[in-house]
């Protein structure tokens, strides 16, 4: 028997007691044994709950009892959980994780001491909830030079924006449904500001180029500024405007950003909508795949949870190789990306054609006393340059 501890019962960890027991035998077998969970650190009590016994509030209860070959952290932020997966770590005891925040600043380091110490430090369900990506990447692609990594990373922002395009409502008006349906937090900062799918791009792109990248350093913008006349404009082009988090190797090193782009029907992630997520892969052997499913909730990221479990105990004692080390990755600068850009205006043509040349106008229907257009394939810095002679810019949305 294979015992576990739960750190945080909150939803993802209470979401992993649920799945070890409804596939409690298909699990064990798989793992080839059973797996009890006998901790559950928690500052709460749950009176009534079936694993109240398990509760504990001490950290050290479950640092300092041997029999514990697995730890769960579901504890969310980066501390207290570092130095409980540190410790763990460095006991001689495996981790699984679903916290993002964690994985993107010290997931190097962590990994680092589970191979200095033969155990495992598993994180799929950092990125994509229940989608499998950390996995394939580290082991069904790794014949492919990973050229380019795309996906709509965050479900909050993917619903939000869906809303606007299907029923034309403003983004205020979005995030209150949102918040009210419990897809968006009380402070849905992390997430409309586009700094949920920002850690995970730089997870996915740490994996692929097998260096640390700061995700901090990682151009994003969020979706804040994405207006009812914006949505508008795309459907007049036949087109809808999701949040991406990309990341590309080019022949100086990869770049990453994150920010709403426009997308024509062609693009695989044109009909990704509601909660849902993708990720797009494309690889220099492979070509094109795409991954998609739920990409947050308590199940689907419990179910990528235990599947680490599972792993981990198909590998007791033996660790499992993960090309991350703690190498610093300097990234392309985002400038030298290409891309085509809508953008509306109160300038006149002229000025437009004065600063940019030939232009593909579009006229959204109720739209008036601006101008929109659509400008040739140009970088980020030759961009910038026509947007400061320009002048007034109301918005600035990029196509591919």
């Amino acid at each position: 028997m294979i015992k576990i501890a739960i750190l945080g019962y909150g939803t993802i960890g209470s979401g992993v007691v649920e799945v070890l027991h409804t596939n409690r035998d298909s699990i064990a077998k798989r793992a080839g044994d059973g797996i009890e969970v006998k901790y559950i650190l928690d500052l709460r009590d749950f009176p009534g709950d079936p694993m109240e016994d398990k509760v504990v509030h001490d950290y050290e209860i479950i640092a300092n009892d041997p029999e514990i070959q697995v730890v769960v952290e579901a504890m969310g932020g980066v501390e207290p959980a570092y130095t409980f997966v540190k410790r763990a770590l460095l006991s001689g005891k495996n981790v699984t994780t679903s916290n993002k925040a964690l994985v993107a600043k010290h997931g190097a380091e962590l990994i680092a001491i589970a191979r200095k110490q033969s155990v495992n430090f598993l994180f799929e369900a950092s990125v994509g909830g229940g989608i499998p990506i950390i996995r394939p990447l580290n082991s069904s692609l790794t014949a492919d030079e990973i050229e380019e990594i795309t996906g709509i990373l965050n479900g909050t922002t993917n619903y939000m924006l869906t809303k606007m395009t299907f029923e034309g409502l403003e983004f205020d008006n979005v995030l209150k449904d949102a918040q009210s349906r419990g897809y968006a937090e009380a402070d849905p900062t992390a997430d409309i500001e586009g700094y949920d799918a920002c850690r995970k791009i730089a997870i996915l792109t740490s994996l692929v180029c097998g260096q640390q990248v700061d995700f901090e350093e990682i151009p994003t913008e969020g979706i804040t500024n994405i207006s009812a006349t914006d949505m508008k404009y795309a459907k007049a082009m036949d087109r809808v405007i999701k949040l991406l988090a990309t990341s590309k190797k080019t022949e100086d090193g990869y770049y990453a950003m994150v920010a709403p782009f426009m997308l024509s029907q062609q693009h695989p992630l044109y009909s990704v909508n509601d909660v849902f997520n993708a990720i797009f892969v494309h690889g220099n052997v492979l070509g094109d795949a795409m991954f998609y499913g739920s990409g947050a909730g308590k199940l689907p990221t419990a179910s990528a949870v235990v599947a680490d479990i599972v792993d981990i105990a198909k590998h007791l004692h033996k660790n499992i190789l993960i090309s991350w080390s703690s190498g610093k990755m300097n990234l392309v600068d985002c400038k030298k990306a290409k891309s085509q850009f809508f953008v509306r205006t109160s300038e006149k043509c002229e000025k437009i054609t004065e600063v940019f040349g030939e232009v593909e106008y579009v006229e959204a229907p109720g739209v008036t006393g601006e101008i929109g257009f659509l400008t040739e394939t140009m970088t980020e810095e030759a961009f910038e340059q026509k947007a400061g002679s320009l002048g007034s810019i109301l918005q600035r949305i990029r196509v591919v």
